[in-house]
Formats: C-alpha cells, sequence, structure tokens
C-alpha cells in the first residue's frame, strides 16, 4: 500500500472513529429534552458523558488535521466550498462546551434548564453540519478544474447535504439511546431501551441510503459486501435490544456505522472531492497529496503517538464502565457535566 492510500484510509478511519464515539455524545444530548424529564434524569444522563465528550472531539481536530497536512489540495477545495456548513459546526461546538462548563456552576430549575437547552441545541447543530459537509463531499461538490465552488455560499447546500445531515443525526440519536440503555440503570434505561427499539430501524435508512448512493455511483463487488454488513448490522441491533442484550445491540450498531463508512470511503477512493459539474474536474488522492518525504514523516509521528492517544482514551472508558442512576453516586464518577 503506497503512502497516499495509506493516508486516505487514515483519514476514513478518523472520520469513523469521531463519528461513532462523538455520536454518542450527540445522541445524549439531543436526547434530553425526551428522556430528561426530571432534573435528576437530565444530570445522570449528562454524567454518562461528563468524563468523555471532550475528549471523543480530539478525533475531529485529529481528521481534519490529517486532511490538512496530508491532503492540503483536498482541503483547500472542501473548506471554502462548505464554510456554511463548517461554521456551523464550530458554533455549535463551541457554545455546546461553555454550557457543559457552566450547567454546574449554580444549582437553580431555571440555570439548569437553559444550560441544558444550549447542550442540546449545539449538539443538534454540530450533527447535522458535520452530516452535512461529508454528504456533500462524497456525494458531489459544483467545484471548476481549479477546485473552487461554482455559485454561492449555498450552492454546496443541496440534497446531499440533507441526506448526510440527516444520516449522522439520525445515526447519533439511536447512537445516544443504546449508549444510554447500557450505561445507566431504572426508569433512564427503560425509556431509552424503548426509543432504541422503536426507532432504530428507521433511524439506520439514511446512512444505508447515502452509502448506497455512493456505491452504486462508483462502488465494487467489496464496498456492496460492506453494504451488506451494514444493513445485517441493524438487524442485529435490532434483535438484541429486543432481548435486552444492550452491549450487543451497540456493538451491532457501531458495527453498522463502520460498515457503512467504510462503504462510503471506499466506494470514493480515490476520489476525494467529486464534481457535479463535470467527472474530468474530480480532486483525487493524487492531485490532493504533499510529497512522499512529508508523508513519510507523518507515517513515523503518528505510529509514535496514536497508541498513546488510544491507550489513554481507552483508560478513560474503563475507568468510567458502571452503570449510573439517578441516585447520589459514591464511586468517583465525573459530576460536573
Amino acid at each position: 500500500m503506497d503512502l497516499q492510500t495509506l493516508w486516505f484510509a487514515a483519514v476514513a478511519v478518523l472520520w469513523t472513529g469521531f463519528l461513532l464515539l462523538e455520536g454518542f455524545d450527540f445522541g445524549v444530548a439531543a436526547l434530553l429534552p425526551v428522556l430528561g424529564r426530571r432534573t435528576a434524569d437530565r444530570h445522570v444522563m449528562l454524567r454518562t458523558i461528563g468524563p468523555l465528550w471532550d475528549g471523543n472531539e480530539v478525533w475531529l481536530i485529529t481528521a481534519v488535521g490529517a486532511v490538512f497536512a496530508a491532503f492540503p489540495g483536498w482541503y483547500a477545495t472542501w473548506l471554502p466550498a462548505l464554510y456554511l456548513p463548517f461554521v456551523l459546526v464550530l458554533f455549535g461546538l463551541i457554545i455546546r462546551a461553555v454550557a457543559f462548563e457552566w450547567r454546574h456552576s449554580h444549582h437553580t430549575e431555571a440555570w439548569d434548564a437553559t444550560w441544558t437547552r444550549v447542550i442540546t441545541g449545539g449538539s443538534l447543530i454540530a450533527a447535522l453540519g458535520i452530516g452535512a459537509a461529508l454528504g456533500a463531499t462524497t456525494l458531489g461538490l459544483p467545484i471548476d478544474v481549479d477546485g473552487n465552488r461554482v455559485g454561492g455560499p449555498f450552492a454546496g447546500i443541496g440534497w446531499p447535504a440533507l441526506l448526510g445531515g440527516v444520516s449522522v443525526l439520525a445515526f447519533s440519536v439511536v447512537h445516544g439511546a443504546v449508549f444510554l440503555a447500557l450505561k445507566t440503570d431504572g426508569p433512564i434505561r427503560a425509556a431509552a431501551h424503548a426509543f432504541a427499539l422503536r426507532w432504530a430501524p428507521v433511524a439506520a435508512l439514511p446512512l444505508l441510503a447515502w452509502a448506497g448512493l455512493v456505491h452504486l455511483r462508483s462502488g465494487t463487488a467489496v464496498t456492496g459486501l460492506l453494504w451488506l454488513v451494514a444493513a445485517l448490522s441493524v438487524v442485529v441491533a435490532w434483535t438484541r435490544l429486543r432481548v435486552g442484550r444492550e452491549g450487543q445491540a451497540f456493538a451491532a450498531w457501531g458495527t453498522m456505522l463502520v460498515a457503512a463508512a467504510a462503504t462510503v470511503f471506499g466506494a470514493a477512493f480515490p476520489v476525494v472531492v467529486p464534481s457535479t459539474l463535470d467527472a474530468a474536474f474530480d480532486v483525487t488522492i493524487a492531485d490532493a497529496a504533499v510529497s512522499d518525504y512529508t508523508l513519510t514523516v507523518m507515517t513515523w509521528a503518528a505510529g509514535i503517538g496514536l497508541p498513546v492517544v488510544l491507550g489513554y482514551q481507552a483508560w478513560t472508558y474503563w475507568v468510567f464502565r458502571r452503570r449510573l442512576t439517578a441516585e447520589p453516586q459514591h464511586t468517583g464518577e465525573q459530576v460536573s457535566a
């Protein structure tokens, strides 16, 4: 495998990892108005992601940084063409982070309700914006031969962006519900389990449609098999939920995302930004990549640093692995969310 292909695969893994990990953060936050009817319920829901959400966001920073460092031509085409979704993503992530930190600084009903709504709103904006950017990128943008967007600021915001936004949000909401069913006990667990069981088949449809469209445009037999794995994983997740096996359901639902993302990136390869104006204007990894020397240096740096980061994050998940309830806890879990 040449270095350009290796780094394309690395970017795909980073984006998949971000959606997989930050997805349940977004989902839990989106479900606060639905399942968090009492202050104590909202508190325990936020405690499930309190130690994890900021570490999960590192995957987004790393994914965008990898695109910038390894494929500057991809970055130079992608971000200017989608300024609006990315500005909305930054806005959503900023107000979400502020709300997480400020929510616990006072203890009144009004304060709690206000910042809880901000957490929900910021998460919804970020999930929709990231999905819109990825959907528009993988299904095509109106770019010319120089990689510049043709049209106004909304030229790249069409049905592909809408499909991508809905796909990420729908996946995240059910992902968050299954995560709550796995991480909590009592009424919240029951409500989250019932929500996931009811909506999982519907929530999977946009993501499967997105992956299917990219496969039909430029896929192979391998990406077709990956799409089937994604579809079968939805069935497995739903059947596991029916018998109360939340851990297996969570793994199966995550497998659906991984297989769908592999379908999208695998079918798109070697194109990183397809043009809706003319296929001759597509940006490929060969057009966008830096020199092999730079990629070699990056590979050594990633090989040294990545295991450390993954090990630390795995340790964090292990430390905060216990189920939570609305009752006071004295086991050291972070409660400042």
